[in-house]
C-alpha cells in the first residue's frame, strides 16, 4: 500500500485551490438517474469514490465520461436496478442509488452500505422515507428490496437530522404523484447544491436553505448540466493546515460561508482572516489559544473537520475539549496523534486535548477518510519525519493532497507500496 513520508517543521506559503465537493457530488451523480439523456457536472475531483460511484452507474447501465475534471453521464440506457454487495461494501453512499430508482424505475435492489470505519451508521430513516412515499420494503440476505409503482406524496417528518436520508427523499419524492413535505430535513450547502440540480432537472422543490422543503412530483424530468460546489472540508483543512504549521496561506475557489462555523473557531485560537469573495487568506497566530467544540449538524461545527481542529489543539496553548455528537465512535486519530507525542485521553465521545510545545514524527497509520488527513496535518506540524500507511483512505476525499502541499512548500512524497 502507498505511504506518505513527510518532513515536518517547514512553513507553508502561496495558495491551494480548492476542488469540487465530493459530498456534493456522489448524489448528484446517482440524480441524473432521474432523467433520460446526458447529464454533464463540471469542477469534478479525481477522486476514488467518485470513480466508484461512476463503477456503480456503469453497472445500473449510465455511460460515463470522466475527463478535464468534467464528468458525463448518459442514463438512456439505465434500468438495471441494483446496486450490488462487492460495491455497495466499498462506499456507503451508495445507498443514495434507491431513491431515484425507485422514482424512475419503480424498483430498487441495494446492499445494506459499508465502507465506513467510524462506526455504525444505520439506513432506518432512509427506508422510512421510502415508505412514506408507498414503497413495500423488505430485508433479505442481506440486501434492501424496495418496490413501488407508483410513488406518492407524502409527510415526511425526520426523527434526526440527516444528509442522507434528506437526498435519498428528495430523489425519490420529485417524481411522485402530488405533494410532499420533508421536515427536519438537513441545511448542508451539499442539500443545496443536489436541490439546485434537481431543480435544473426541472423538479419543483420550495425551501432551499430550510429544514423544510416542499417537493410537487412532476412527471418527467431532464437531462441537466451544472458546476459543482467546492469542498468546504478540504478549504477547512487547509486551513487547519496553515494555523497548525504557522504558515500564511490563501485558500481560493471556496465558499466561506460554508466553513463559518470553522473560521469562528479558528479566530477564537488566534487566528485572523482576510476574505475576499471566494477567498480565504489566513494570518495564523503566534500562540494557539485552546478551544473546546461540538460537533452538530450544518451551520454547526462539522464532524468532517472535528479530526482535522483536534490535530491544531494538540498545539494549543492549554487544554481544551472536543466532542463529537454526530459519529461517537470517530476518534480513531487520537491513538495516532497521541504516537506523534500529543497528549489527549479520551473518554467515549469525548476528547481531552492538553496541549504540547512540539509534536514528533513517527510512523501511524490511517484509519479514515479525515484521519488521513488529520495525520497528515500533524506531520506537516511534527519534528522529524512521519510516515503515514494506508493513505488509501485520503484518495477518497483529496484530490492530489501531496502535488497541492508540495507547490505551498511542504517536504511531503508519496512511496507506492
Amino acid at each position: 500500500m502507498d505511504k506518505f513520508i513527510i518532513k515536518g517543521g517547514r512553513k507553508l506559503s502561496g495558495e491551494v485551490e480548492i476542488s469540487g465537493a465530493k459530498n456534493a457530488i456522489l448524489p448528484i451523480m446517482v440524480a441524473t438517474l432521474l432523467a433520460e439523456g446526458r447529464s454533464v457536472l463540471h469542477n469534478v475531483p479525481y477522486l476514488n469514490d467518485i470513480k466508484m460511484m461512476a463503477h456503480l452507474l456503469r453497472v445500473i447501465g449510465a455511460r460515463v465520461e470522466f475527463h478535464d475534471n468534467i464528468l458525463e453521464i448518459d442514463t438512456s440506457h439505465a434500468g438495471y436496478c441494483e446496486a450490488p454487495y462487492e460495491l455497495v461494501s466499498k462506499m456507503r453512499a451508495s445507498i443514495y442509488v434507491m431513491g431515484p430508482l425507485l422514482g424512475r424505475f419503480g424498483k430498487a435492489r441495494v446492499s445494506f452500505p459499508g465502507g465506513c470505519a467510524i462506526g455504525t451508521r444505520p439506513v432506518d430513516l432512509h427506508l422510512e422515507a421510502m415508505e412514506a412515499l408507498g414503497a413495500k420494503i423488505e430485508i433479505e440476505h442481506g440486501y434492501i428490496n424496495a418496490n413501488c409503482k407508483n410513488m406518492k406524496g407524502n409527510k415526511i417528518n425526520f426523527s434526526k437530522v440527516s444528509v442522507g436520508a434528506t437526498a435519498n427523499a428528495l430523489m425519490a419524492a420529485v417524481l411522485a404523484q402530488g405533494e410532499t413535505n420533508i421536515y427536519n430535513a438537513a441545511l448542508e450547502p451539499e442539500i443545496d447544491s443536489l436541490i439546485d440540480f434537481l431543480n435544473l432537472m426541472g423538479a419543483r422543490i420550495e425551501g432551499k436553505g430550510t429544514s423544510q422543503l416542499k417537493i410537487t412530483g412532476v412527471s418527467r424530468l431532464k437531462p441537466a448540466e451544472m458546476e459543482m460546489i467546492p469542498d468546504r472540508i478540504e478549504a477547512g483543512t487547509y486551513l487547519i493546515a496553515a494555523a497548525i504549521t504557522k504558515s500564511e496561506l490563501t485558500v481560493s475557489n471556496c465558499i466561506p460561508e460554508h466553513i463559518q462555523a470553522l473560521i469562528n473557531r479558528m479566530e477564537d485560537a488566534g487566528c485572523l482572516f482576510e476574505i475576499m469573495g471566494r477567498s480565504i487568506k489566513i494570518f495564523p497566530p503566534r500562540i494557539i489559544t485552546p478551544v473546546d467544540i461540538i460537533t452538530q449538524p450544518y451551520p454547526d461545527f462539522p464532524t468532517d473537520l472535528q479530526a482535522q481542529f483536534l490535530a491544531l489543539m494538540t498545539l494549543a496553548d492549554g487544554q481544551c475539549i472536543v466532542e463529537d455528537t454526530i459519529f461517537p465512535d470517530r476518534f480513531m486519530h487520537v491513538a495516532e496523534l497521541n504516537r506523534l507525542d500529543a497528549d489527549i485521553s479520551l473518554d467515549k465521545n469525548i476528547a481531552t486535548i492538553n496541549g504540547v510545545e512540539t509534536l514528533s514524527g513517527a510512523e501511524v497509520m490511517a484509519t479514515d477518510l479525515r484521519a488521513s488527513a488529520t495525520l497528515v496535518l500533524a506531520g506537516l506540524a511534527a519534528r522529524g519525519q512521519t510516515t503515514i500507511s494506508r493513505i488509501y483512505h485520503i484518495d477518497r476525499g483529496y484530490e492530489h493532497i501531496e502535488e497541492k502541499l508540495k507547490k505551498l512548500g511542504a517536504d511531503i512524497k508519496r512511496v507506492r507500496g
